[in-house]
């Protein structure tokens, strides 16, 4: 698709600022700004680097203010937003347009009759950021003055910023140092520049998004040093800025980087190729989305590096749960099973107690392991994987890790995880823990317990003993074991319909006995591959949700019915998580919702529908890519991370899902005419 925007969106401040690009390198880092150029964050910036690949993140170049000269008048091409309420330079009224070119953001500067381009990337696989400047018509040519302004701070806006720095001149640029020692060196240069060191502060600037977000929204940076030069028409002009040692410009980085956007494409394109259904532009640029959130991951094994998934952008490193409830959409529906398997065993290196890490550690860290459902999401990943690729290698790598795992929640294991033997549920939780993945926690305050037998961890159970069926029968083992102990937890599982409200309860057994709530939790009892419910309850069950939950960008978390509802996201950090999970729609149960509502409808003309809001949503905040959540309130506003990983990777998995099951359906309609 064309993600695109004139000037009736780049001339206006209010709306350019809302427009928020993404770049990524591929080891945690990334580049993130608004359309207009000024900063609206504290986590924007054009680099901000993974120190220990993909976490431990810190903004350190922060932004370039350029002014153009053009037959002696200045044009400004950036944008900033002080504390006192002005907006001073308003570079903003000089874009012609805006456009991403695949994931790369390219400014068109109209400077009377002089048109003048800008692009970002960074390199794959490094803490380096690129900047291009290209004249691309003019009557004469023009001076570029660059103003760079740094930092070394975590990508969290604290408040603290390094100062004093040391800057240093070398060719083309300069090298700044702080006194930290567990920060990396900022090298910038510019191709033909003049360098002019300056050492100085910028204070004052303001982030709006973060006055509303309750958060730090006074930033300070390091004015470092300015550059100038002349560009004649038809000229580019690279700008660097690295972390990496011994850096130098690359003049082919560019087209590198457009060819791995174009193979990343072919793979997608390779698993379509018997297809003659054209595929729309918003899914590849769905596809290209994906990658952002695939990282290389520094472990303690010195053999092979790492895979992981980052959960989403700015703020979230790679989560367990995340990771595998997206992975098979964003690595096995894009055509890259030599990513996702890696990822899978990535992580098997780090179960204990049967457990998988909710939150993914550096090298040296101790993981942490809160949570009930990441684990029960591993097996289904690992299906998925099996059937897309046939590995039985990785399966049979993988098992002795899930037998283990198994056992483990037989005899019990972390914050009460355990099956119960009296109706061999599973279950889990004690206070100020939160397990599953309605987790939002104010202080010591878990907004959503769920303490007792969450629906859809039974589900993910059940399900787990099935797959386990699976892979014991492709190893060439007896399934009796797993086969008696899927069927008692399905027997066990009737206990979950809500005769009375003729849905599923939502958690069985809690401190206050069944919890009534309508969530969208039990969709999972539909959606997953092996249902523990009949037909009927599963028809009743994507009816209510359809009903009462459903909205354009995904399923609410709470029905607007219930007391305890609220439907707009907003506020500090204690208002905003008091209503993550109470109301706020989340674009990933989309996903759940279609396999559901295939499953019982059998419709994917219908279905259609509930995927063509996501590609308007591609032109809304962060450009070409989906939301983590928005408002459960119309107009639905997105809110949260501006990129997620589940968001994306549910999207890709179901529109695979669908293209399969009109395949099956167009191949039995053939053979049924064929027969006639």
């Amino acid at each position: 698709m064309s993600v695109h925007f004139g000037r009736e969106t780049t001339g206006n401040l209010s709306i350019a600022e809302k427009k928020e690009w993404i770049i990524t390198n591929g080891i945690g880092g990334y580049g993130s700004g608004t359309i207009a150029g000024s900063m609206t964050r504290g986590y924007h910036g054009l680099m901000v680097a993974s120190l220990h690949p993909p976490i431990d993140r810190k903004l350190m170049l922060t932004k370039l203010d350029e002014v153009l000269t053009y037959r002696n008048t200045n044009y400004d091409l950036t944008t900033n937003r002080w504390i006192s309420g002005s907006v001073a330079p308003e570079g903003y009224r000089n874009i012609e347009s805006f456009t991403l070119e695949g994931t790369i953001p390219c400014w068109r500067y109209a400077c009377a009759d002089a048109i003048f381009e800008k692009r970002i990337w960074m390199e794959h696989g490094k803490n380096t950021t690129y900047v291009s400047y290209t004249l691309v018509a003019a009557e004469e040519p023009v001076s570029l003055k660059v103003s760079a302004l740094v930092n070394n701070r975590t990508f969290h806006n604290t408040g603290q910023f390094p100062w004093p720095v040391t800057i240093d001149s070398i060719s083309d640029g300069i090298k700044i140092t702080t006194q930290d020692t567990d920060s990396l060196p900022l090298t910038i240069k510019m191709q033909g520049a003049n360098v002019f060191p300056k050492n100085e502060l910028y204070k004052d600037f303001q982030l709006p998004v973060e006055v509303t977000r309750g958060l730090n929204s006074n930033d300070t940076h390091i004015h470092a040093a300015d550059f100038e030069t002349t560009i004649q028409q038809g000229q580019t002009l690279l700008f660097l800025g690295t972390a990496e040692e011994n850096t130098d410009f690359n003049t082919t980085s560019y087209q590198n980087e457009k060819k791995r956007e174009e193979y990343i494409l072919n793979q997608w394109r390779q698993l379509r190729r018997n297809k003659k259904k054209e595929q729309p532009d918003w899914i590849q640029q769905l596809v290209l989305a994906a990658d952002q959130f695939v990282v290389n991951r520094a472990t303690s094994s010195t053999d092979t590096p790492g895979k992981s998934i980052i959960a989403g952008y700015h703020w979230f490193g790679d989560w367990g749960r995340d990771t595998m409830i997206s992975l098979p959409g964003l690595a096995l529906s894009t055509g890259r099973s030599k990513d996702a398997g890696p990822i899978l065993e990535t992580f098997a290196k780090y179960v204990d107690q049967g457990m998988l890490p909710n939150r993914f550690p550096n090298a040296s860290d101790t993981p942490e392991y809160n949570t009930i459902d990441a684990t029960l999401w591993f097996f289904q990943a690992i299906r998925t994987y099996y059937e897309t690729t046939k590995d039985k290698n990785l399966v049979h790598r993988l098992y002795p890790k899930l037998q283990e795992i198994i056992d483990w929640h037989i005899k019990g294991t972390r914050y009460g995880i355990q099956v119960d033997p009296n109706d061999n549920l599973l279950r889990g939780g004690q206070d100020g823990i939160q397990l599953t993945w309605m987790d939002a926690k104010v202080g010591d305050k878990v907004i959503t317990p769920r303490i007792g037998k969450p629906i859809e961890v039974n589900a993910l159970w059940y399900n787990a003993l099935k797959a386990m069926v699976l892979f014991t029968d492709i190893l060439g083992e007896p399934t009796d074991q797993y086969v008696a102990m899927a069927n008692a937890t399905k027997k066990g599982f009737e206990r979950f319909w809500n005769d009375e409200k003729d849905y599923c309860f939502d958690v069985l057994d809690g401190p206050n006995g069944n919890e009534t709530l309508l969530r969208p939790n039990q969709l999972f009892a539909v959606s997953l591959p092996e249902s523990p419910l009949s037909e009927e309850q599963q028809k009743k069950i994507v009816d209510i949700c359809s009903e009462t939950l459903l909205t354009s960008h995904g399923l609410r978390s709470l029905a607007t019915s219930e007391s305890e509802y609220i439907g707009i996201y907003r506020g500090d950090q204690y208002h905003r998580d008091s209503s993550y999970h109470q109301g706020t729609v989340w674009a990933w149960l989309i996903g759940p919702f279609i396999h559901a509502y295939l499953k019982v409808y059998k419709n994917t003309a219908s279905i259609q529908r509930f995927l063509e809001p996501f590609e308007d949503h591609l032109l809304g905040v962060g450009l070409g890519t989906i939301s983590e959540i928005f408002d459960g309130d119309a107009p639905f506003a997105p809110k949260g991370c501006i990129a997620q990983a589940w968001s994306v990777g549910q999207i890709l998995q179901v529109y695979d899902e669908i293209e399969k099951y009109e395949t099956i359906s167009t191949t039995k309609k053939t053979a049924k005419l064929t027969t006639i």
